[in-house]
Order: C-alpha cells, then structure tokens, then sequence
C-alpha cells in the first residue's frame, strides 16, 4: 500500500542566506546572491564571480577536530540537516532510528580539500598527505556525519549523478517512505565547488558566465556556479498528522531517465520523459501542474532543450504555466542544485508566491514561455514539478502538491 509522503522539516544554507527564513526572503525579492568570488584569486580566471556562503564559520557549528574531519561541503550538508531536523521537531528513540534513512547527493563531494592536497604534493612539493584526506573527500561524508550525529542505523548511502544528484536522492527517499521500506527519510544534497583546480576545469568548458545567471534570456551567456546545501525531512502524512507535525507540502511524484545521447549536450526527449514519469508517479495530468521550478542553467543548449520538453510534455497547458529558474539567484550548485530547488519550491506552494527569474533582460524565442521576469508573483499553484538535468544525460524530476 502506498502512503502519502509529506515534508516536515527543511533546511538550507547557500548564497542567499544561513536558514530557510532568509533564502525565502531573497527568493521573494527576487535578489540574486551572486557577487565577485572570494574564495579564489580571481586574476586566475577568466570568469569573475560566483553565488557563495557568505560569512560561513565552521567555528560557530562543529568543535575543531569535527572541522578537521569535515570538508567544506560536508559541513553545508550536515548544518542543513540539523535545521531540517530541528523544523521537523523529531523525537529520536531506538525504532525510528532503525527504520529512518539517509539519503544525500553530491557531485564531487570534497573538492577543496582535494585541491589544497594536489597543490601541497606537486606545487609545494610536501610528500607527507593529510591522513584525513579521504574522509574529508568522500561524496558519503555528510550522510555518514548526520548518521553518527542522529544515531540513525537505516539505510545511510549518497547518489552521485552531477547535477541531478539530489533529486535522485530525494527521489529515492520518497519512494522508500512511501513504499514502507522506511517510516522517515533525510534526504538533499551539498556542494562546496569553489577551489582553483575545479573553477578551471569549468573554465574550459566555456560553459560559465563572464557576468551574471541569466536563464531564459536571449543575451544568456551562461551559467553561475553556486554552493551550500539543503535537506528535508520526509514522513508519512499519517503519521505526521498523528504527532502534530508541521507540514510544508507533499512530495506526490517521482520521474527519471537518461537521455543515452550525449555526454555534456541535453536531450528534450529524455528531459521529457523525466516530467512525464514524475506526472504519472503522482496519479496526475499535466493540466494539474501549474508551476516549473526549472533546471534553467542560462546556457544556449540548456534553456532551449528544456523548453521543447516542457512544449513536448505540456502541449497546450505549457502556455499557462508559470516556469522560473532560481538558480539566478542561488547559482548552480550542481549535486545540491535539486535540493536547494525543491525547498524553494515547497516555500513556494506554502506561501502562494512563485519566485522570478532574476536578472532577465529579453525573450528568446527560442524560450517562448512565462518564465516570471524578475518580479515574483503572488498566486496559488496546487502542484509543481522541479526539474534537475544533468550532464551525462541523467534527468530526475520531483512533482510536488500543496498541502
């Protein structure tokens, strides 16, 4: 028998603020978190700017030797997960903690300190590595330190599918909730990208903006990369309902696909059959759907393939759908993006506003859809879907009702 599987906790920390109240609040006013990167010498690249955590001390969450242990993307996943738990006002005893799960996504997991251990070993020429390399690199390290903080024994693994990486893992958890495998989840995603190395491997791809996120628009000239994390605690309705719980909205569907087409260029149709499979899990018509929560990366390849699925998927209805990309204000934030995404979603539905696109100067035809230029828009939607597409062809789709 499958049971409804509602949200009752979330937690967030990116460029646009430390808690959910004040990455709402951003997301409102349609203000973007992007700025000159900090973190990186920036006469090293040839883009300037990124979506960072702003005014981030370690010191104020994990005692030192828990910093010593953590990478920095790590550190995200598990503040966020401490946030979501304490919203969700869970009450830990030996049985849920048997039969709760954690599920996260991470793309590269951690990536500064692999940089800083290259640059010590061939630039610095120091041969002795830091004994904690490895779990301070290891994509699992913040599902394994909620596990250790929770004292939760459930299934406990991490999803690593680039940019879809949290919507998998959320995916998964919601299915598993669902099903009975488990009575509660934590699931999301976390990314810390901003280390040299890697800013230059993207820098080769000619993929990230010399300026600023710009999806939909005809002048996109790229994407922003972003950072933080996001987590949500998934329960059954029942059972939410029976211990008083707040609840923030449903997770009603769950579709994914690979495109099997191309390593780094997107396929409308398998795009397409994401949304479709997420509609269907849900026991919906995708008349029901009335907002998008896009992937909307702001490149040329990107936000034309993802028009033609919706087009592709919706007929008709796609002219009444509202669609907008948040991550033109939070950045792509890639293994954490889906995660990040459904928290602006969920606040979304809860509180009748539907976040802009935020720094959109002009229509592309090719992206012929109400995408909410810049001004967010007050109106009640009953269900959305959040869509995370990632290179590699692989496509998760979360479909989300009000509750």
């Amino acid at each position: 028998m499958k049971q409804r599987v509602v949200v009752t906790g979330a937690g967030v920390i990116c460029a646009l603020g430390h808690d959910c109240g004040e990455f709402w609040q951003a997301l409102a006013a349609g203000r973007p978190g992007i700025g000159p990167l900090q973190a990186v010498d920036r006469a090293r690249l040839r883009f300037q700017n990124g979506a960072e955590v702003q005014g981030f001390d370690p010191a104020r969450h994990f005692e030192e030797k828990e910093i010593g242990l953590l990478d920095r993307f790590a550190q995200f996943g598990v503040v966020a997960a401490r946030q979501a738990i304490a919203q969700a006002g869970v009450q830990w005893n030996g049985e849920l903690r048997e039969n709760t799960a954690i599920i996260t996504g991470s793309c590269v997991g951690g990536q500064s300190t692999e940089d800083e251990g290259f640059v010590n070993l061939y630039r610095n020429n120091i041969p002795r590595v830091n004994p904690l390399t490895i779990p301070r690199t290891m994509e699992n390290a913040a599902a394994s330190r909620i596990s250790l903080e929770t004292g939760v024994v459930g299934p406990t693994y991490t999803v690593s599918t680039a940019c879809s990486s949290a919507n998998h893992a959320i995916g998964q958890a919601f299915w598993m909730v669902r099903g009975g495998a488990v009575r509660m989840a934590i699931a999301g995603g976390s990314e810390a990208v901003f280390s040299l190395g890697f800013l230059k491997a993207w820098e080769a791809m000619r993929v990230v903006s010399p300026d600023t996120c710009r999806p939909f628009s005809k002048d996109r000239r790229g994407l922003i990369l972003g950072e933080g994390g996001a987590m949500l605690v998934l329960e059954p309705l029942e059972s939410a309902r029976a211990r008083g719980a707040k609840i923030y909205g449903e997770i009603a569907g769950f579709g994914m696909s690979s495109d099997a087409y191309h390593i780094t260029q997107p396929s409308p149709d398998g795009a397409a059959r994401a949304m479709q499979g997420a509609i269907r899990d849900a026991a919906l018509q995708p008349e029901d759907i009335g907002y998008i929560n896009a992937h909307g990366t702001a490149t040329q390849a990107n936000d034309a393939s993802e028009t033609a699925a919706i087009r592709k998927v919706f007929g008709p209805h796609a002219d009444r759908l509202a669609v907008s990309s948040t991550k033109s204000m939070h950045g792509h934030t890639l293994g954490a993006a889906g995660a990040i995404e459904a928290v602006a979603t969920l606040l979304s539905l809860c509180n009748g506003v539907l976040p802009p696109t935020a720094n959109f100067t002009g229509a592309d035809p090719a992206c012929d859809m109400d995408v909410i230029p810049n001004q967010a828009r007050q109106i009640q939607v009953g269900c959305a879907l959040s869509n995370s597409f990632a290179f590699g062809g692989l496509n998760a789709v979360l479909a989300f009702r009000k509750y």
